[in-house]
């Protein structure tokens, strides 16, 4: 698997070739868009130049702010949180079921109050949550969905599309993702409303941009009677050599996305046998696209670090632990919001989600993005060697 191939060379070569006319300057973010939303089963798509962009986009593109609150993870990227700050609206944190580390439909209803306008679901490591609760919820308390896919792209929940179950879904184009073009994002929705709204809001609220418009035409603007702007609105356009990029890796999807699923099942073969280091658990209905391959170490068996050495010194891979509990960060134990403090209210401390407390000290997600199949054969290999040392 070559990760940026003949085709992404190709693409930039030509807005290069453009000399970034304005005339062909959103040539490739069309493409893109148009390409991305019928690859991930949606009316529309709009780009941006990176995918915390994108859910901030769609809160303000909801109405949701000061005073509104948000429900995600602790147990993810920062960014989900962030989005909602940037938003100026107040995050609040549901936990995290044990088995798939995902967060759990249960907790999220326990945490609805009448302040509650949003629901942000992240599909960990690539595999969706259980999210026909999560709807149902969403229905009954007249809640937005947005699902963080940023590590999902042709992740499957009962046969649909990880992406095609809340009102949006943000996907992330940065680096170490699926789908790259070094940064970028692009958010999906099936509301006409809501993706003018986004669109406007990624587009420092241009009036004569839309759902599916992203520039203003010449004739437009060169007027001295236009008048530009009727929305409050960021800079959160994507630039034209990143949207040739990420269009060729979308054009290549399942070639570059498949080789992670087989590796995610060569790791699940090679830890099945060892109740003390569980893989994050899919059932049935469920399909990941792995963007790591992430297990739950019992520490009381062997600690992180003393079972990292090992696996190190056999040959393993360098690996990642889970990031810190968002809540958990300087900035929301110190409240450091600046402004925002007059918004946010909300105390952060710990024992807030006590799954996802418990989970973060023990995970560790071992990369599936190898080049070379023989590659992750081996490194499976060793940490099935390491984890029969310490059976």
């Amino acid at each position: 698997m070559i990760r940026i191939g003949d085709l992404e060379k190709k693409y930039v070569l030509d807005v290069l070739d453009s000399q970034f006319r304005t005339s062909k300057g959103a040539e490739y973010m069309v493409r893109l868009e148009s390409e991305f939303k019928l690859k991930f089963k949606s009316d529309f798509a709009i780009s941006h130049v990176n995918g915390t962009a994108t859910m901030h986009s769609t809160l303000e593109a909801a109405g949701i702010g000061a005073g509104d609150e948000v429900i995600v993870p602790p147990l993810t990227m920062s960014a989900t949180a962030l989005a909602v700050l940037h938003a100026n609206a107040t995050p609040i944190f549901a936990d995290v079921d044990l088995a798939t580390f995902n967060i759990d439909a249960k907790s999220i209803e326990s945490k609805v109050t009448n302040k509650t306008r949003a629901i942000i679901t992240v599909a960990l490591y690539g595999l969706s949550p259980d999210m026909d609760p999560i709807v149902d919820i969403a229905k009954k308390h007249n809640l937005l969905i947005i699902e963080d896919n940023a590590q999902a792209f042709l992740s499957y929940y009962k046969g649909r599309l990880a992406g095609t179950f809340g009102d949006a879904a943000s996907f992330s184009f940065q680096s170490s993702k699926h789908l790259s073009s070094g940064e970028g994002g692009i958010v999906t929705t099936n509301s006409q409303d809501l993706a003018i709204g986004i669109r406007k809001v990624s587009g420092l609220g241009y009036k004569n941009i839309g759902a599916k418009k992203a520039r203003i035409s010449k004739d437009e603007i060169q007027h001295p009677t236009f008048k530009r702007h009727d929305y409050v609105g960021w800079n959160y356009r994507m630039s034209e050599l990143n949207c040739a990029v990420a269009l060729a890796q979308t054009e290549r999807a399942e070639e570059l996305i498949n080789p992670r699923k087989e590796i995610g099942g060569i790791f699940t073969s090679a830890t099945l046998d060892y109740d003390w280091f569980k893989p994050q658990y899919a059932g049935k209905e469920y399909e990941s696209s792995f963007w790591a391959f992430a297990c739950k170490l019992e520490t009381e068996h062997v600690p992180w670090d003393v079972f990292r050495e090992n696996f190190l010194k056999r040959g393993g891979d360098k690996y990642y632990g889970a990031w810190q509990l968002t809540y958990n960060e300087p900035l929301f134990e110190g409240r450091m919001f600046r402004q925002r403090s007059q918004f946010i209210k909300e105390q952060y401390k710990k024992g807030l989600c006590p799954n996802a407390e418990y989970l973060q000290p023990r995970i560790k997600q071992f990369k599936t993005n190898y080049n070379n199949k023989n590659d992750a054969i081996n490194q499976a290999e060793i940490l099935k060697e390491t984890l029969e040392f310490f059976n």
